[in-house]
């Protein structure tokens, strides 16, 4: 059974600029993430993606500019409320390692004050591989990498946002529980239709899941599009580089 989804909400980013320590690390950036889509944000470190990412959730302030979500403005609200509307899967996970699997999963609908909040966990960590009546007596610490990763993702869904954010999502994962993952994001993209902003270094897994790639480099946005036309018609040096050695990297990794 497929846990109802919650209204799905479009993302707007009007050139946002944030400074961070007296250094700018997003700057001037626009994004547009239609609703029930995928878009990837890609880039090397440093480039501004997780910082971009944030800025919808309240994690990050802006030092300009306007963030909204559903063509509100995110400071229409305290932060609390607006973080329990939208899921968030951290690059480690971000699991309470005191508390079970199902508790874990469990953590915004109970925040969210619902009745039914174990039931909806369970339904979340159905859906994402990990039956409730298996692991959710389980803790993060007798689970592998993967599993974890996966109650994280039972956790941003559980309460049915319309929004998912995802940080990084695969990058502490060996080779096979990333894919494992990865594929699992794509059938939940499909199923649920939420709309989702991910954050990844690696340009071919960004194709595999996104509808539209944006590629930011020191803060700006480089060039957005499918990675075909990117690869059609690359817009900026560093655009081209990026595909060219995206491309090298998939073809050692084929020869391995």
């Amino acid at each position: 059974m497929l846990i109802p989804t919650g209204t799905a909400a479009s993302l707007d980013a009007r050139d946002v600029r944030v400074v961070l320590g007296g250094v700018v690390a997003v700057d001037g950036a626009s994004l547009h993430v239609p609703s029930g889509r995928c878009v990837a944000l890609v880039g090397e470190s440093g480039a501004g993606k997780t910082t971009l990412l944030r800025c919808f959730n309240r994690m990050v302030t802006p030092s300009a500019g306007t963030v909204m979500v559903g063509g509100v403005d995110v400071t229409s609200e305290p932060p609390a409320e607006l973080r329990r509307r939208i899921g968030y899967v951290p690059q480690q996970g971000g699991l309470l390692p005191h508390w079970t699997v199902l508790r874990n999963a469990a953590l915004v609908p109970t925040l969210l004050g619902r009745n039914d909040a174990a039931e909806a966990a369970s339904r979340a960590l159905d859906l994402v591989g990990l039956p409730a009546a298996e692991y959710a007596k389980r803790f993060p610490h007798e689970l592998s990498g993967g599993q974890r990763q996966r109650v994280a993702l039972a956790r941003a869904i559980a309460a049915q946002p319309g929004v998912l954010l995802m940080d990084e999502p695969f990058g502490a994962l060996d080779a096979v529980s990333r894919s494992e993952v990865r594929a699992l994001c794509a059938r939940l993209q499909r199923e649920l239709g939420v709309t989702t902003l991910l954050v990844t270094h690696d340009l071919l897994e960004a194709d595999f899941l996104a509808d539209e790639l944006v590629v930011m480099r020191a803060g700006r946005i480089e060039q957005r599009g499918t990675l075909d036309a990117m690869l059609a018609a690359p817009e900026t040096p560093y655009v081209a580089s990026l595909l060219e050695r995206a491309l090298a990297g998939a073809r050692r990794r084929e020869h391995a």
